[in-house]
């Protein structure tokens, strides 16, 4: 048996360095080699490794035994497989782990966050996904993605329906990152999907960029349910998003027994995830204490509402966000007899449901910026045991 951490000291994995994909092609292969998925990344992977071939058993001569002594490793018997689109620091994978999932491809475009997920799944994710051939991901059971929802012009589609002309689904999502989730849903046919997004994707462009959305995952041939959840039933923290979700109707026939779970009743308070001994270096200095104080009576006094957040440690916080790491102002802790402080990086990732074992290899400013782009694991956990629910359920009976 080979340790992962193993292989980690004795080649090369790291993915600030990884300019063509070739360590993603190297763990994804070492991660599949037992599912029939590995010879999707076997020519290029296989060549990077020889270079060590004096330090690894052959791994052309069969499976490896391997100790994935990482902090999520894949279940033992997954009963599922699934891809982890724009995957950010892996909260959505962890959730779908959970329920018994096998993730057998992984994308993200940012090179700190990718080092963030390689400590913690011991896998590299491929980047942007923009450029990936759809044909060249593995087939899988259910597609994830936290998708970036820039605002887009439907300039396009109006003036076609102006000149009574039909517009096609290619013609509706070219040029966004929906697309790219769109074609390879197109060409894989996953059995469902699980998108999550802002809230204010429902109501973006007077709600026709999510009707945009909707109607081309219908147009694909899947039954659509979304809902607004709300992160604060299971962290202090208040976290609406939406949740999108998808199942095949040529498999599920439109019938499948889908609702978003219901969610406990809201308990959690900002004092249960706190460190008990902070580093002082959190505490807000006295010239930028000030500067939020003045910017805030400035704004009040033009009778807006912008301003710092000082937290009730008996309550939740506000929406913590990727530009915490400015000055933490959306979220600071009161401290007797000093200046308040924002949030420790663990702390952070507790906001998020991220358990303690999840390691934080980046800086301060990067781990803010990737905490405050993830999402509220347990919900995410939450909605994925409705998904595989379905899939249950509609094995029993089949």
């Amino acid at each position: 048996m080979i340790n992962y951490s193993e292989i980690r000291e004795n080649i090369e994995i790291q993915p600030l360095s990884d300019a063509e994909n070739i360590q993603a092609y190297a763990t994804h292969y070492l991660h599949n080699l037992d599912n029939g998925v590995s010879h999707m990344f076997k020519e290029p992977a296989e060549k990077y490794l020889s270079k060590y071939s004096d330090k690894l058993p052959p791994l052309s001569q069969g499976k490896i035994n391997f100790n994935w002594d990482i902090p999520f490793p894949t279940p033992a018997k997954p009963k599922f497989k699934f891809i982890d689109l724009f995957a950010g620091i892996g909260g959505i994978r962890i959730a779908y782990q959970k329920v018994g999932g096998k993730c057998v491809f992984s994308s993200e475009y940012n090179k700190f966050a990718k080092v963030t997920y390689e400590a913690n799944f011991g896998e590299v994710p491929f980047g942007d996904i923009t450029i990936i051939d759809e044909k060249s991901i593995p087939d899988h059971d259910i597609l994830l993605g936290g998708f970036p929802c820039q605002p887009f012009s439907i300039a396009g589609v109006s003036k076609k329906n102006s000149l009574g002309r039909n517009h096609g689904f290619l013609d509706e999502t070219q040029g966004t990152l929906f697309f790219d989730i769109a074609r390879i849903i197109k060409e894989k046919r996953p059995k469902a999907f699980m998108l999550e997004n802002v809230k204010n994707l429902v109501s973006h462009d007077k709600g026709r960029t999510f009707n945009i959305i909707r109607n081309s995952l219908d147009e694909l041939g899947y039954s659509v349910y979304h809902q607004v959840l709300d992160g604060k039933h299971f962290v202090p923290q208040h976290r609406e998003r939406i949740i999108i979700v998808g199942f095949d109707k040529s498999i599920f026939k439109g019938i499948e027994n889908f609702s978003f779970p219901e969610l406990p009743e809201s308990t959690r308070t900002i004092r249960e995830i706190l460190e008990e001994h902070p580093s002082s270096k959190y505490t807000l200095s006295n010239k930028l204490w000030n500067y939020l104080k003045d910017y805030a009576a400035k704004h009040k006094a033009k009778g807006n509402g912008f301003g710092f957040g000082l937290t009730n440690l008996d309550g939740i916080s506000r929406t913590i966000s990727a530009r915490y790491y400015k000055d933490g102002s959306e979220i600071l802790i009161p401290q007797n007899g000093q200046n308040p402080r924002r949030l420790t990086p663990r702390e952070c990732a507790r906001l998020q449901g991220f358990p303690d074992e999840f390691i934080i290899p980046v800086s301060d400013t990067q781990a803010y910026k990737q905490f405050g782009n993830s999402v509220v694991m347990p919900l995410m956990h939450s909605v994925a045991e409705q998904v595989v629910k379905v899939f249950n359920e509609f094995h029993e009976s089949n």
